[in-house]
Protein backbone atom coordinates (compact mmCIF):
# COMPACT_ATOMS: atom_id res chain seq x y z
CA UNK A 1 0.00 0.00 0.00
CA UNK A 2 1.33 3.35 -0.61
CA UNK A 3 2.18 5.53 2.03
CA UNK A 4 1.45 9.12 2.91
CA UNK A 5 4.76 10.58 2.15
CA UNK A 6 4.88 8.23 -1.18
CA UNK A 7 2.12 10.41 -2.23
CA UNK A 8 3.80 13.57 -1.45
CA UNK A 9 6.35 12.80 -3.44
CA UNK A 10 4.31 11.76 -6.07
CA UNK A 11 2.35 15.10 -5.81
CA UNK A 12 5.71 17.24 -5.66
CA UNK A 13 7.46 15.75 -8.43
CA UNK A 14 4.05 15.66 -10.78
CA UNK A 15 4.84 19.24 -11.20
CA UNK A 16 7.14 20.50 -14.11
CA UNK A 17 8.88 23.48 -12.29
CA UNK A 18 9.17 21.65 -9.01
CA UNK A 19 10.71 18.82 -10.92
CA UNK A 20 12.79 21.48 -12.50
CA UNK A 21 14.02 22.98 -9.24
CA UNK A 22 14.20 19.40 -7.20
CA UNK A 23 16.85 18.91 -10.40
CA UNK A 24 18.64 22.07 -10.03
CA UNK A 25 19.37 21.60 -6.62
CA UNK A 26 20.26 17.93 -6.87
CA UNK A 27 22.99 18.88 -9.99
CA UNK A 28 24.40 22.32 -8.34
CA UNK A 29 24.12 21.92 -4.85
CA UNK A 30 22.79 24.00 -2.00
CA UNK A 31 21.32 27.08 -3.45
CA UNK A 32 19.43 30.98 -2.30
CA UNK A 33 15.96 31.68 -3.01
CA UNK A 34 17.00 34.01 -5.95
CA UNK A 35 19.26 32.24 -7.57
CA UNK A 36 16.27 29.75 -8.10
CA UNK A 37 14.18 32.11 -8.96
CA UNK A 38 16.48 33.29 -12.17
CA UNK A 39 16.75 29.71 -13.19
CA UNK A 40 12.77 28.43 -12.43
CA UNK A 41 12.07 31.63 -14.42
CA UNK A 42 8.96 32.32 -12.54
CA UNK A 43 8.24 34.78 -9.68
CA UNK A 44 10.06 35.02 -6.39
CA UNK A 45 6.88 33.85 -4.61
CA UNK A 46 5.79 31.32 -6.68
CA UNK A 47 9.40 29.52 -6.77
CA UNK A 48 8.80 30.03 -2.84
CA UNK A 49 5.24 28.14 -2.98
CA UNK A 50 7.13 25.56 -4.77
CA UNK A 51 9.51 25.17 -2.22
CA UNK A 52 7.31 25.03 0.72
CA UNK A 53 5.54 22.05 -1.75
CA UNK A 54 9.26 20.24 -1.99
CA UNK A 55 9.88 20.80 1.64
CA UNK A 56 5.91 18.69 2.90
CA UNK A 57 7.54 16.33 1.01
CA UNK A 58 10.72 16.45 2.22
CA UNK A 59 12.69 16.42 -1.03
CA UNK A 60 14.25 19.02 -0.09
CA UNK A 61 15.73 21.20 2.95
CA UNK A 62 16.40 24.91 3.71
CA UNK A 63 18.72 26.68 5.94
CA UNK A 64 18.84 30.72 6.93
CA UNK A 65 21.61 32.64 6.99
CA UNK A 66 20.50 36.71 7.79
CA UNK A 67 17.67 37.47 5.52
CA UNK A 68 18.84 34.68 2.92
CA UNK A 69 17.33 31.32 2.15
CA UNK A 70 19.23 28.65 1.17
CA UNK A 71 17.57 25.31 0.11
CA UNK A 72 19.67 22.02 -0.76
CA UNK A 73 18.26 18.43 -1.93
CA UNK A 74 17.47 15.77 -0.17
CA UNK A 75 17.57 12.61 -2.83
CA UNK A 76 17.45 9.91 0.36
CA UNK A 77 13.00 11.00 -0.16
CA UNK A 78 13.19 10.05 -3.27
CA UNK A 79 12.96 6.25 -1.67
CA UNK A 80 9.59 6.23 -1.54
CA UNK A 81 8.94 6.29 -5.17
CA UNK A 82 11.79 3.93 -5.61
CA UNK A 83 11.06 1.59 -3.82
CA UNK A 84 7.20 1.62 -5.64
CA UNK A 85 8.78 1.98 -9.11
CA UNK A 86 10.79 -1.23 -8.30
CA UNK A 87 8.09 -2.80 -7.03
CA UNK A 88 5.88 -2.55 -10.14
CA UNK A 89 8.82 -3.47 -12.45
CA UNK A 90 9.33 -6.84 -11.11
CA UNK A 91 5.32 -6.96 -11.18
CA UNK A 92 5.48 -6.45 -15.10
CA UNK A 93 8.83 -8.58 -15.51
CA UNK A 94 7.13 -11.48 -14.12
CA UNK A 95 4.15 -10.61 -16.67
CA UNK A 96 6.19 -10.35 -19.42
CA UNK A 97 8.48 -13.70 -18.35
CA UNK A 98 4.69 -15.28 -18.54
CA UNK A 99 3.47 -14.01 -21.32
CA UNK A 100 7.28 -15.16 -23.20
CA UNK A 101 6.83 -18.70 -21.63
CA UNK A 102 3.07 -18.72 -23.06
CA UNK A 103 4.20 -17.59 -26.71
CA UNK A 104 7.03 -20.12 -26.62
CA UNK A 105 4.40 -22.73 -25.66
CA UNK A 106 2.39 -21.64 -28.92
CA UNK A 107 5.00 -22.32 -31.20
CA UNK A 108 4.79 -24.84 -33.47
Amino acid sequence: MTSVHTNYVFRALADPTRRSLFEELSRQGEQTVHALTRHAGVSQPAVSKHLTVLKRAKLVRHRRDGRETHYRAEPNALAPMVDWLNLYGAFWRDRFDQLENLLQRMEP
